[in-house]
């Protein structure tokens, strides 16, 4: 699984990066960007799930591994 955000969507409310640091950082405008890949790992997934649920814009989502 990896994670991904529509940049079309997302204001830049940074709480995917504070709630999943090791998924998501912020750009210059504080906008949230995926770091590297954006795979998942089984420890990561739950804070990968908070950032969702968290997201107002509802812009951060989980798509399948397309390598898998």
């Amino acid at each position: 699984m990896r994670v991904a955000i529509d940049t079309s969507r997302c204001q830049g409310h940074g709480r995917c990066y504070d709630l999943a640091p090791s998924l998501f950082t912020d750009d210059y405008r504080g906008h949230g960007i995926v770091i590297d890949d954006g795979i998942v790992s089984e420890a990561e997934m739950e804070d990968a799930r908070q950032a969702i649920r968290a997201c107002p814009e509802q812009a951060v989502t989980i798509v399948a591994d397309s390598d898998s």
